[in-house]
């Protein structure tokens, strides 16, 4: 959907046909500090994301699964939350989550603006969580997770507890059972922790968490 003037009548939750200056316009108003941004190849997306519970609980549980994986494997790893990354003039992203993993990345800079890509790499890890935005997850946005060069993304369905994994490889991505960036990570155990918060506490899904991890 087109807009002569997005940076004064956009529509959120859907791409909008802008230019580069237009959509840094929204992403630099305060009114807007809520909101996420995401632009790629001449076209913008601003999301209100649901303030629900559903979508809330499962992104602190992903964040544990992650966490915990690298903790008890030994792997390096630093994540963000609702962090921008940029490269100027061609594209932005603000998924969820965010991981840097491995024994080679750099620490990105501890700043309110958004992580340059062209000096730091793009995040190993995206995780989106989609409550109302799950089709535009595994579509368009799994499109410049490709673009971006980000090597494996995660999509959680918030409605049903349900998850997909890509891996990422020259541009392309693929469906996976088990995470090649975390190995030995099967995502069917992250689906079925994300199923068990529905009723069960963080402390008893850590301590199977762990039980798991421990004997894999």
């Amino acid at each position: 959907m087109a807009s002569s003037s997005p940076t004064q009548n956009f529509v959120a939750d859907t791409w909008v046909k802008a230019t580069w200056e237009e959509f840094i316009v929204i992403a630099d108003n305060p009114d807007y500090e809520k909101a996420k941004f995401y632009y790629d190849r001449g076209y913008m997306r601003i999301e209100m994301p649901p303030i629900g519970s559903s979508r809330s609980q499962d992104n602190h549980i992903a964040v544990i699964i992650v966490n915990l994986y690298a903790s008890v494997r030994q792997i390096r790893i630093k994540g963000l939350v609702n962090c921008s990354f940029r490269r100027a003039g061609i594209r932005e992203f603000q998924p969820d989550l965010a991981f840097y993993i491995g024994t080679e990345f750099r620490f990105p800079p501890r700043s309110n603006s958004p992580i340059n890509v062209e000096e730091f790499p793009p995040p190993t890890l995206v995780i989106e969580l989609g409550a109302t935005s799950f089709n535009d997850d595994i579509g368009r946005k799994r499109l410049i997770y490709e673009r971006a060069g980000v090597r494996e993304y995660w999509v959680v369905d918030v409605n049903v507890g349900d998850i997909i994994a890509f891996e990422i490889s020259q541009g392309s991505s693929g469906e996976i059972q088990e995470s090649r960036v975390l190995p030995g990570l099967e995502i069917a155990l992250v689906k079925e922790a994300l199923q068990r918060s529905q009723t069960q506490d963080d402390g008893e899904i850590t301590r199977w968490l762990l039980q798991s991890f421990s004997q894999g």
